[in-house]
């Protein structure tokens, strides 16, 4: 009986997982598909991450949805990318909330599935297109994308992988 109990409380024992990796609130983030390492902040309270882009046309091709777009950040040149859309996000804010906390008109953007390096460590993940011209940092890494790189993030620190290295 002894065995079966030791056996019981062995079972019971917590799962260790993998110890993630500690980033700054600030990060360089390699864009490998687009050719661009930008500046990221790590947002935990963010779902999805966001990259700032101007010029978004949904368009149809071969029957599937895809999305056209420049970035929109300090530096762009301009350049168009075409990419195929995962899917349609509905993006709820603060704004998006009447007096009664009844949710209001919720903004749709077209997501893609981007490979995105982080330190040495590559992932493609979620990222939605908008217009964060007018924030500080044009890509925010959302909690989604922090769990698909294994991330923790110490908000008192900054740039912690250093340069992208995929």
């Amino acid at each position: 009986m002894k065995s079966v109990f030791a056996l019981l409380s062995l079972l019971a024992l917590p799962v260790m997982a993998a110890e993630p990796t500690l980033y700054g609130r600030y990060e360089y983030i390699g864009l490998p598909e687009i050719g661009e390492t930008l500046k990221a902040k790590m947002d935990t309270g963010a779902l999805t991450a966001s990259l700032s882009a101007t010029d978004i046309k949904r368009f149809t091709r071969d029957g599937e949805d895809w999305v056209r777009f420049r970035l929109a950040t300090k530096d762009a040149d301009g350049k168009v990318y075409e990419h195929k859309v995962a899917r349609i996000s509905k993006i709820k804010t603060r704004a998006d909330e009447d007096d009664e906390g009844e949710s209001v008109e919720s903004a749709k953007r077209p997501v893609i599935d981007l490979e995105l390096c982080l330190g040495d460590v590559k992932r493609t993940v979620e990222v939605n297109l908008t217009d964060r011209s007018s924030f500080n940092y044009p890509l925010l890494i959302g909690a989604k994308a922090l769990r698909e790189f294994g991330a923790a993030v110490n908000p008192a620190r900054r740039f912690t992988a250093g340069k992208p290295d995929c």
